[in-house]
């Protein structure tokens, strides 16, 4: 059973947090379709690391009672969203590393899933963590082997600008961590690490000569967003933004997402 709203339970939405519920939900709000080329598997399977760390960072939110974008429904919607791209994938190849390796992603998928429709649980918040962590690199490994079955540098392009959605979420969810008083060294490295592999991704995207003016452009305004993270590793106030970071989180995955399908587009 899905997790529902508990309204009694979050705090009263302002008139800001209801219009930035609508811009934080809008990448969920369109259907997604079936893959039909070995880009569009790849942008699929790409999609299923990002939705890993999402749904920890929904989790987080929800067990905070921070109502930042309707964290219930959006993580009803992300469960949903993984189990139609699994089957989406399972579907689109035959070949036998392909299959394995989403085997190996639904046997981890489905204890997970029981976990994420509970009532959230501080004390089990750091486990959830590195059991969506085993997760994620169960979805890099199955998008690098659609990755490979491509044979192409855009095949490669499409699964690095796929990859920055992800990080996207898990610099925010890890952030989340730290706001709800998790505050464990290990999350605190992994961010740093996330940040660090973000700006060496974004540098490589800026110099590839598959990036288009109009990529150029949507990468400028992923830059923009990040400065809000770069803000965030450098200061020393201890003082937490989970809304504006949630926000930049956001802007960026919708910017990436709307990247990455336009590499996965483009036939050169």
């Amino acid at each position: 059973m899905l997790l529902m709203t508990n309204t009694t339970s979050h705090r009263k939405a302002t008139p800001l947090l209801a219009s930035m519920a609508i811009l934080f939900s809008s990448w969920t709000s369109m259907p997604a379709a079936a893959a039909s080329t070995i880009e569009d598997a790849i942008n699929k399977a790409g999609k299923q690391r990002m939705i890993t760390q999402r749904l920890l960072k929904d989790y987080a939110l929800l067990g905070m009672h921070m109502d930042l974008g309707n964290p219930a429904n959006d993580l009803n919607k992300c469960i949903q969203e993984f189990d139609t791209n699994l089957a989406d994938l399972e579907a689109f190849s035959n070949d036998q590393g392909v299959q394995a390796s989403l085997k190996k992603i639904q046997a981890l998928w489905i204890p997970l899933k029981a976990t994420l429709t509970e009532t959230p649980d501080q004390a089990k918040a750091a486990q959830l963590q590195a059991d969506l962590d085993e997760l994620l690199a169960a979805c890099q490994e199955n998008t690098r082997i659609f990755t490979g079955l491509s044979g192409k540098q855009r095949g490669e392009i499409v699964g690095l600008a796929g990859r920055q959605r992800m990080l996207s979420q898990r610099m925010a969810a890890l952030y989340m961590l730290k706001a709800w008083k998790i505050d464990q060294q290990q999350f605190a490295n992994k961010l740093s690490t996330s940040m660090d592999e973000f700006s060496s991704a974004h540098q490589h995207l800026e110099a590839s000569p598959l990036t288009t003016d109009e990529i150029h452009a949507l990468l400028s305004r992923v830059k923009k967003s990040y400065a809000w993270f770069e803000m965030m590793g450098k200061s020393k106030s201890g003082r937490v933004i989970p809304a504006l970071i949630n926000k930049s989180a956001n802007n960026i995955l919708a910017d990436m997402d709307k990247a990455t399908s336009l590499y996965a587009e483009a036939r050169k």
